[in-house]
């Protein structure tokens, strides 16, 4: 008990005794104190006393798929920093393959009676994965957000940078530059995301007077060996300019390329998606989409905050606009 009042007074920065008032229910500390005591309790794995057991947790559950893509890690500073702000801890759930599963996850939150989730990217983003973690998620009334395009029927609010807008602004670019057969890296077939980009690459390729049959549509996991698989079956089909799904997946058709010995970008442009880190310093510089990164943690962070203090939000999506950055990987279409 020493040891615990000890390790919780330096984490918040109080004497023991002060502590001690929390922990006892004794009056005389300040709200702002108290919660900090609870807060470093949750943190330091603590069990509260049963009188306290009844409140939520002054954490935050960010739950996101990976951390290879540099994307999720920005996501995950914004978000943190924008809670902290708040008065709220996040906890740090990251899946990796054969580990621990997004349910598995919810249930370690649930236990440890967090006041919210957000989720960036994931599961609910795939219409054919499971999805009865984030029922269990509205039945127990626990404040979530999503961030991504979503499948129907899960009634949370939604921060989604507007993936057709995304593809539009692509499309345009390379049939600017003069190209006439341009192909698409996407994700798996159920990826909502990907869902969306395929039908606004058909909108607006039929809207130029273009054409996009199967053959220029490549699906793939969310990697640069994924990227780099899918896109050399595009360039064996005579592809010039390729719109990914993400950057890594753009670094990986940029290999590709490059192993068919084609130069990038005098003989095939690529585009990617997110403008994540890093991409100004690859060779060539990727021309890529950039995500209101900001703008969009700290949007799902106000609606968090918001459910959290018992205000209703609409269970809607809110879209943010992409930005195309063009950079050294895109260039006019080669003469044939």
């Amino acid at each position: 008990m020493t040891r615990r009042l000890a390790q919780v007074a330096k984490k918040v920065g109080v004497s023991e005794a002060t502590v001690s008032r929390v922990l006892n229910g004794k009056p005389g500390v300040s709200e702002t104190t108290r919660q900090s005591v609870l807060s470093a309790l949750d943190v330091l794995g603590y069990e509260r006393p049963t009188q306290l057991r009844g409140e939520r947790a002054r954490l935050v559950g960010l739950v996101l798929p990976e951390l290879q893509n540099p994307i999720f890690p920005a996501f995950a500073e914004v978000i943190g920093g924008a809670l902290a702000q708040q008065g709220l801890t996040p906890v740090l759930c990251t899946q990796t393959k054969g580990g621990v599963s997004e349910a598995d996850y919810v249930e370690l939150l649930l236990q440890q009676q967090v006041s919210g989730v957000v989720f960036a990217g994931g599961l609910f983003a795939q219409a054919d994965a499971p999805h009865d973690h984030y029922r269990l998620l509205a039945e127990r009334n626990i404040p979530v957000v999503l961030i991504n395009a979503s499948i129907e029927n899960l009634d949370f609010p939604c921060i989604a940078c507007d993936d057709a807008v995304a593809v539009e602004q692509s499309w345009r670019h390379l049939a600017s530059l003069g190209h006439e057969r341009i192909g698409l890296v996407l994700g798996p077939s159920d990826h909502i995301p990907s869902r969306r980009k395929l039908d606004a690459a058909h909108h607006t390729a039929h809207a130029a007077g273009m054409e996009l049959p199967d053959t220029h549509v490549e699906r793939a996991m969310f990697s640069l060996e994924g990227g780099q698989a899918a896109a050399t079956r595009l360039l064996d089909r005579g592809i010039t300019g390729i719109i990914c799904a993400s950057d890594p997946l753009a670094l990986g058709a940029i290999r590709a390329a490059r192993r068919r010995g084609h130069h990038v970008p005098h003989h095939v442009s690529v585009i990617g998606y997110d403008d994540s880190a890093f991409m100004t310093c690859t060779e060539p510089p990727l021309t890529t989409v950039r995500q209101p990164i900001e703008a969009m943690g700290r949007a799902a962070v106000d609606l968090l905050c918001a459910q959290i203090q018992g205000t209703e939000v609409p269970h809607r999506e809110l879209l943010f606009e992409p930005e195309l950055v063009v950079r050294g990987s895109t260039a006019q279409a080669a003469v044939r």
